[in-house]
């Protein structure tokens, strides 16, 4: 049992690569003949996987059971994700767009609501793999890892919602109160403030990256750290549950 055999579609494979082709076509369709944007084409693509993704998950539970069925999930969902962070930094970094541009495969989903739930989730559902019996070092790393970052998002909602009260008590347009700075990065609280505090102003000093580097890069890097975490869990976790069954 390896990580490749759990996320194969197995018996699937041949609808999904069907329904993708299908919405490769229908979204090129639409965006070059009613003028879609992007993230409905994505969303048109990703809509057509709901059913064979859903067909494959259901068997993995009747043939490993729920955890790793939802491990599986997660792989699943977490790939999709680091998709749309390497989208946005190719477009930020080598297409050179702005960053309210560089926002990916589904822009409609950068919102902080979006990302305060995805993150709180994961962490969540990692928290749950740990209970559930799929324990190991790499995924403590992850779990701390993962509420890090969610820590990171709730600041970023609480930004968020402090401006969109501020925005709507004086009629101004409350997509201002997206893509505030967090606690790192630039203009961040890090950035701003850490530097009245002994431990956080040697951090800076020792990294200055966590002050210098946009929002974008920011995100970027704490999504790799996820996945580079979520990778080496899964393995262990897989082997070890197949090793003893």
């Amino acid at each position: 049992m390896t990580l490749m055999t759990l996320l194969h579609p197995r018996a699937h494979t041949r609808s999904l690569l069907a329904l993708f082709a299908l919405g490769l076509a229908l979204a090129g369709l639409a965006m070059s003949q009613i003028g879609m944007p992007l993230w409905g084409g994505t969303t048109i693509v990703l809509a057509l996987l709901v059913y064979p993704a859903t067909l494959k998950w259901r068997d993995d539970i009747a043939r490993w059971g729920l955890p790793i069925a939802i491990l599986g999930i997660l792989l699943a969902l977490q790939g999709f994700h680091t998709v749309e962070h390497v989208t946005q930094w190719v477009q930020f970094h080598l297409l050179h767009w702005p960053p309210k541009r560089a926002s990916g495969l589904l822009s409609a989903a950068n919102a902080e609501l979006v990302h305060f739930v995805w993150n709180w989730s994961v962490a969540l559902t990692v928290g749950y793999l740990l209970r559930a019996g799929l324990r190991n070092g790499w995924g403590y790393l992850l779990l701390a890892w993962a509420l890090a970052h969610s820590l990171e998002h709730t600041y970023l909602f609480v930004q968020y919602v402090d401006a969109v009260r501020t925005l709507w008590s004086q009629d101004a347009a409350l997509a201002f109160a997206q893509g505030l700075p967090g606690i790192v990065g630039r203009h961040g609280w890090l950035d701003t403030s850490g530097w009245q505090y002994a431990p956080t102003a040697f951090l800076c000093r020792l990294t200055p990256q966590l002050i210098t580097s946009t929002r974008l890069d920011v995100h970027f890097w704490w999504n790799v750290g996820e996945t580079g975490l979520l990778l080496p869990f899964a393995h262990v976790a897989v082997r070890r549950r197949f090793r003893s069954s």
